[in-house]
């Protein structure tokens, strides 16, 4: 079994509603409560890893998405499912304002919030899964050596029919679906 999932939040987690800026924009994807309990009761660490240049294109203060954590957290939680740490990145290479116009090392495709858990965490990410539905996502994964899943909800769908041809994910139609391949033991580590 792996050591941590990661996952992406909008679009794998939730639905994709572009910038919404609070809980109350958002939905979380059908099955998705069960899918995570059912990694929380295998002891598998589960870490959100989320890009959120709404905030440096200043659709939305840095303020609101811990606030919108806490709505998913509770929404999580009426499924018996938690999620064990929460990283997001608010920059933008190219748009944006003072702090947030940043080529950071955190935002996906970059590896730097995966390691970030790695570290605090004290895990092998050669050992973990990334499940998200971009071709960054994935490709942050690939970066640090972790197996990945791309969901086909959100944007995985059109992401796919353009995919990079040097990315070899295991696919899957949402969440519930690559947690059975998780916990089936299919995606090899």
């Amino acid at each position: 079994m792996p050591e941590a999932v990661f996952l992406d939040r909008d679009g794998t987690i939730v639905e994709d509603v572009g910038y919404g800026a609070s809980f109350a924009d958002t939905r979380l994807l059908p099955g998705v409560g069960a899918a995570i309990r059912r990694l929380n009761e295998r002891g598998i660490r589960v870490v959100v890893v989320s890009n959120q240049a709404g905030v440096a294109r200043g659709h939305f203060p840095e303020s609101n998405i811990p606030l919108m954590h806490e709505g998913i957290a509770r929404a999580l939680a009426a499924s018996g499912a938690r999620i064990d740490a929460w990283y997001w990145c608010p920059h933008h290479p190219t748009e944006g304002t003072d702090q947030y116009l940043v080529d950071c090392a955190c935002r996906k495709p970059k590896p730097g919030m995966l390691q970030q858990a790695a570290q605090e965490f004290d895990l092998d990410l050669t050992r973990c899964i990334m499940i998200g539905d971009k071709a960054t996502d994935i490709e942050a994964g690939d970066f640090v050596g972790a197996r990945t899943i791309l969901v086909m909800t959100g944007q995985g769908e059109k992401e796919w029919a353009s995919w990079p041809a040097s990315l070899r994910p295991h696919r899957s139609p949402d969440l519930a679906s690559a947690v059975d391949l998780v916990l089936a033991d299919t995606v090899s580590i």
